[in-house]
């Protein structure tokens, strides 16, 4: 901010408040993720877990109810064969809610046992993903059953896809200071003019900050809080959060922003830059992950109207699927029904 009588912003300010608006920007748009992957839970538990309940209460009383039948000798072989294999069906999805007595009911009527069955797609599905991939599949095992497989197999590969792509950036990075001329000279310079500065800056809060020098203990208690956050800080290179603990502790800067020189601002513009391309990676990461949570289809982007509709989505077909059990049973008491 300006006096109006004061001049117009030279190039290298203007580019540096950019960079400072980029940066407060991303920061909200982390905010609103963070808030509505919260809200998309809630909403998620309050619309799916009655469906859910009526659901399972359905399933139950169809797997009692065909688990009846198969006892007597109502049902011809082609019936009874297809009652078998609709009650494994929903004993196994019962089970894997965790109903253990499902895992009996099913066992008895099955050739293969549960933990049979669930090992061996879990096999074959991680041969599939593996082969995929073309790597073997990191950080889980068979026993955590087909979802966590493939929840973990998209993850890595998302994870590779982000890694080949920085990798690309680094090159091309590199490439620039690699560069002959002065152009390359004058970047490696405004690098170290860069890192200067924010160690500059760092080592001005530790001292400042540093709990030891602090007889009262209310006023140590903050300083230490402050430095703690200062050092989270510098480990993530976040100049913006190393600027606000210097204004929030009113510390003077080593050098009034009305006299930083232009070289000076093109190197925190710089540094500002870069936690611009970490807070958009990091942005890209929580809309994966938030994709990943919800089941989100491949190539859709995590946002309110996405996940929204989704919601609705799952809610309508889990809502037809009650309706269509819960009309088989009501004329499945009797072996014609």
């Amino acid at each position: 901010m300006q006096p109006p009588e004061a001049a117009p912003l030279s190039k290298a300010a203007q580019a540096y408040n950019l960079q400072l608006r980029r940066v407060d920007t991303l920061r909200a748009q982390l905010a609103e993720l963070d808030a509505l992957g919260q809200d998309q839970r809630v909403q998620r538990h309050a619309l799916l877990a009655p469906l859910q309940q009526r659901l399972n209460v359905a399933r139950r009383a169809w797997v009692l109810t065909l688990d009846a039948h198969l006892a007597g000798d109502g049902l011809g072989p082609r019936h009874r064969s297809a009652a078998v294999q609709s009650l494994c069906e929903h004993a196994r999805a019962l089970a894997e809610a965790g109903e253990a007595d499902m895992v009996a009911l099913h066992d008895r009527h099955n050739r293969e046992s549960l933990a049979q069955l669930r090992r061996a797609a879990a096999r074959t599905l991680r041969q599939q993903l593996e082969a995929m991939l073309d790597a073997p599949l990191q950080g889980v095992d068979d026993e955590a059953g087909t979802e966590a497989l493939w929840h973990a197999a998209r993850r890595q590969w998302l994870d590779e896809r982000d890694a080949v792509r920085e990798k690309k950036q680094a090159r091309a990075e590199a490439r620039k200071t690699r560069g002959s001329g002065a152009a390359a000279q004058q970047l490696a310079e405004l690098h170290i003019d860069a890192d200067t500065r924010m160690r500059r800056l760092f080592r001005q809060l530790a001292s400042a900050l540093h709990p030891d020098r602090e007889p009262d203990e209310a006023t140590r208690a903050h300083k230490t809080a402050l430095m703690s956050e200062a050092n989270a800080a510098w480990e993530r290179k976040d100049l913006v959060t190393l600027l606000q603990i210097r204004q929030r502790a009113a510390l003077a800067p080593s050098e009034p922003a009305s006299r930083t020189s232009d070289a000076g601002l093109e190197a925190l513009t710089l540094l500002l830059k870069q936690q611009v391309a970490a807070l958009e990676r990091e942005r890209a990461a929580r809309q994966r992950d938030l994709a990943l949570e919800h089941h989100l289809p491949e190539g859709v982007s995590a946002n309110a109207v996405s996940l929204q509709g989704h919601l609705q989505a799952q809610a309508r077909a889990l809502e037809i699927r009650v309706n269509a059990l819960e009309a088989a049973l009501a004329q499945a008491d009797d072996v014609a029904g």
